[in-house]
């Protein structure tokens, strides 16, 4: 990439039929765009080059920049003069060696005719609307830019919500075809953790999609508000699968503890039982055994035997009187 586009990650004038054209930084500086033509640029926002050009070049006010270069931000919906708009979004972290729940931010700033977008690390769905693009059948306008933004980004939400729910699926069925089979309590750990780290960061992505619907700007196309609010509509029910995801780790974590304290009780049942048969016999044999004078039986021949069928009789007795009692 030549010096003068770092931070400028694509950049591409929509020609108002689903196809586009790149363009570079140089051309940006004196683009002049058609009737039916709408620019979107895209930028890393990390790179100085990228806050230079948005505070002196891109015409935005001091307070949207200000917005768009936060360190840190939540999803919200932002409505500017002169029919403007900040959309802020979140994305599962698809990048090598990051973790899903890791959010990634996509900072758009849209009007009637331009799309401003600011990402820190990759995002996968600019990839996708990039290959719409590139095949013919991308968006035609704007305000489509930001609409397949948010789609493509929940399409990556439903990969992973899928996902998720197949594991824990994985796990119920393994608990249940085999009772004495112990679970990974770490991997159940994990994934109630990821479910609930999903749930958190995507549940104001869901009303910003809710007031989208709502909020019609004159450059919305008639049908974007039936798009958004199905978007609305697939959000709540991924947001309602982790919930469930994490109800049903939550259920076999407590049935594999139950499992272990019925498992403890009855091995400690047992060693009672065990104890309690063996501590008469224990005492008398202690007592027997003696070394002083006066131990009956001592001068007998058949004290020796006589102490043995006593021992038997006791043991006998006990376990007669255990069963009685229910215990044994």
């Amino acid at each position: 990439m030549p010096r003068e586009d770092r931070g400028l990650v694509h950049a591409f004038v929509l020609d108002g039929r689903g196809g586009a054209r790149a363009v570079d930084r140089r051309q940006l500086q004196e683009l002049q765009l058609a009737e039916q033509e709408s620019l979107w640029v895209h930028w890393d926002r990390s790179h100085p080059q990228t806050q230079d050009w948005l505070r002196r070049e891109s015409g935005l006010s001091e307070f949207a920049c200000d917005l768009l270069l936060e360190e840190n931000t939540r999803p919200r919906m932002l409505p500017l003069p002169e029919q403007a708009l900040l959309l802020f979004l979140r994305g599962v972290n698809l990048n090598p060696g990051a973790e899903p729940e890791d959010m990634v931010s996509l900072r758009i700033f849209a009007d009637a005719r331009r799309v401003i977008s600011l990402r820190l690390r990759p995002v996968r769905a600019t990839e996708a609307l990039i290959a719409d693009l590139a095949a013919g059948n991308g968006p035609k306008s704007a305000s489509e830019v930001i609409l397949s933004l948010a789609h493509y980004l929940t399409d990556k939400i439903e990969n992973l919500v899928t996902e998720l729910s197949e594991q824990v699926d994985e796990q119920e069925e393994m608990v249940d075809a085999e009772q004495r089979l112990v679970p990974d309590h770490g991997q159940l750990l994990q994934m109630r953790r990821r479910a609930a780290s999903l749930r958190r960061f995507l549940a104001p992505q869901r009303d910003i999609y809710a007031q989208l619907t709502r909020h019609q700007l004159p450059w919305f196309l008639a049908d974007d508000t039936d798009y958004w609010n199905e978007l609305n509509n697939r959000l709540t029910r991924y947001l309602e699968e982790l919930e469930l995801s994490r109800e049903r780790v939550s259920l076999v974590l407590e049935a594999e503890n139950r499992r272990m304290d019925q498992r403890m009780n009855r091995t400690l049942y047992r060693f009672g039982v065990i104890a309690g048969v063996f501590l008469p016999l224990t005492f008398l044999t202690g007592l027997l055994g003696i070394n002083v004078g006066g131990i009956p039986g001592a001068e007998s021949p058949y004290g020796f035997a006589i102490i043995c069928v006593l021992m038997v009789v006791l043991a006998l007795g006990q376990w007669w009187l255990l069963r009685r009692l229910r215990l044994a």
